[in-house]
């Protein structure tokens, strides 16, 4: 049986494409389409629907959110506080460290995501 092998891309509607693209770059690292796409470190994606009514994402009409992995959560964080980004943390999320860390922020339109920091092995 043929697999897929990972996630060719994450294409999402946006108010103002151009100024999230930008945004995305500059406080997260992600270089939006170019000629040479973000290549991402090695690493597993979990793929997981979740229930309709979930209260996981924030607001009921949030369709989707995305996970990013990230090497250092605490330097991430201090980074985007400094930007005057809002980040969400929550002890209940990364209890007993057995999946990692994990924080949350939104984007400027509103759009959950979610940063994790994988357990060290």
């Amino acid at each position: 049986m043929q697999k897929v092998d990972g996630i060719g891309g994450v294409f999402f509607r946006a108010e103002d494409p151009k100024a999230l693209a930008e945004w995305y770059e500059r406080h997260l690292g992600i270089d939006p389409v170019a000629e040479v796409p973000w290549t991402t470190a090695a690493g597993h994606t979990v793929f997981a629907p979740f229930a309709k009514d979930t209260s996981y994402f924030g607001r009921d009409s949030q369709q989707w959110m995305i996970n990013f992995r990230v090497a250092d959560l605490a330097a991430m964080i201090a980074q985007l506080e400094a930007a005057g980004i809002a980040v969400q943390t929550n002890p209940a999320w990364d209890a007993d460290g057995a999946y990692g860390k994990f924080a949350r922020i939104h984007d400027p339109e509103g759009n959950p995501i979610e940063l994790w920091e994988p357990p060290k092995a």
